[in-house]
This record gives structure tokens, sequence and C-alpha cells, in this order.
């Protein structure tokens, strides 16, 4: 593994059937005990995936070793354009954050959304971490259950985005613990 404080160039690849019990460590892992998790982030990943909403998932691979993982879901718009994707969750082995892997995980993730026709992508995250991404608040898009002051969008073949997002459902539901 890279030495610690370096950045680290990993392989990023679409997720494999048999990445999919280090996909959920490494998920529960990056977010336990962090004061934003909600603690079920790695079962929401699985609900996706069984409800075929994961549309994109992508690991990042040290070696043999998976430490990150990144989902992107469909989102929905209410004035019925489509397709929108929304990000998250993306996770980073704690042993390996601050060392450029979620970035690496997320800007191939916005490639292959982008390859797809997607008209953009939303988030609910910290501002000053997604910014670098190209992603900027969007209070005037958000859906009710999530805070308008970390809302975010990024339009990439969208000249703009009329109305309000949606999450999936699954985003909400009761899960795991």
């Amino acid at each position: 593994m890279s030495k610690p404080g370096n950045r680290m160039e990993v392989v990023i690849r679409s997720e494999a059937a048999d990445d999919r019990e280090a996909i959920y460590r490494v998920t529960a892992d990056a977010f336990r005990g962090r004061p934003y998790a909600g603690g079920n982030e790695q079962d929401l990943v699985n609900r996706l995936r069984e409800l075929g909403q994961l549309s994109v998932s992508l690991v990042a691979m040290d070696e043999d070793q998976l430490i990150g993982h990144v989902a992107f879901s469909p989102v929905s718009l209410s004035d019925g354009s489509g397709p929108w994707f929304g990000l998250g969750p993306v996770s980073v082995s704690p042993a390996c954050q601050g060392r450029g892997v979620g970035g690496q995980l997320i800007q191939s993730g916005l490639d292959e959304i982008a390859s797809r026709g997607a008209l953009g992508c939303v988030l609910t995250g910290d501002p000053a971490y997604y910014q670098r991404f190209g992603f900027e608040l969007a209070p005037e898009n958000v859906p009710k259950s999530e805070p308008a002051q970390y809302f975010q969008l990024k339009l990439l073949s969208a000249g703009e985005a009329g109305g309000t997002f949606a999450f999936h459902p699954a985003f909400y539901e009761k899960l795991g613990r």
C-alpha cells in the first residue's frame, strides 16, 4: 500500500459480484462514528443494488485490496426531464482517506454518467469538498427531505434544472441497524 500522506494512485473499475462484501465493509468502516452519518450507508448501497437502482458502482483497488467505492443512482426532477443522477455514498477505507481516492472515484463516476447522457448530478454533502468537482449549492432544487445548505447540483449536458429533485425512496427507508 502507498505511504501515508501521499496521493494514492488506484485502479478504478466497475464493481464485480464478488466485491459486494468488501464494499459493505469499506462503507461501514468509512462512515462509522461520523457525526453526519446515518449508520446505514452500507445497507443503502445493498438496497439500491437489490432494487436495480445502482446505476454506476465503482470500486478503487490498491493492488488486490478494495479500498473505496462510489455509488450513483437515478434521481427524478419534477419537470420530468432526465436522466439525472445522485452521487453517494462515496466511501474510502479510513487508512486511505485524505489521499485522493475519493476524488478519483467521484471523477470516474461523473465521467461515466456523462458518457451515458446525464443531464446532471445532485448530492447532499459538504460544499467545500464537492465544489472542486463543479458542484454548486442548489437551494431552488432541493428535495423536501434534504437540508438546503448541503444540497448541490452539477450540470452536465443540461443548461438548467427547473424543479425539485427527488432521490430514490430507498434513501429514506429505515435500513439495517
